[in-house]
């Protein structure tokens, strides 16, 4: 897969514990990195398509990520 679009990620350098909170109610902090990321689409699209389990991609939690997914199958 062509990640070059980690190279221009808010997150890179970062502490990667941030992305990985506890719970969902604690994901504020990565999700307001996320939120002015210029590769948050990529990202989120890389978590989808790779079922990642666990942390914060694209600005979505797991639970977040699990319902597009759920609503990407009902509409294919």
């Amino acid at each position: 897969m062509n990640a070059t679009w980690r190279h221009r990620a808010s997150c890179r350098g970062l502490d990667a514990d941030i992305f990985y909170p506890v719970s969902d109610d604690d994901a504020s902090e990565a999700q307001a990195i996320c939120d002015t990321c210029p590769v948050r689409q990529p990202c989120l699209e890389h978590a989808l398509a790779s079922r990642e389990r666990e942390g914060i991609w694209g600005g979505l939690t797991e639970r977040e990520r699990r319902r597009i997914l759920r609503q990407r199958r009902k509409s294919a």
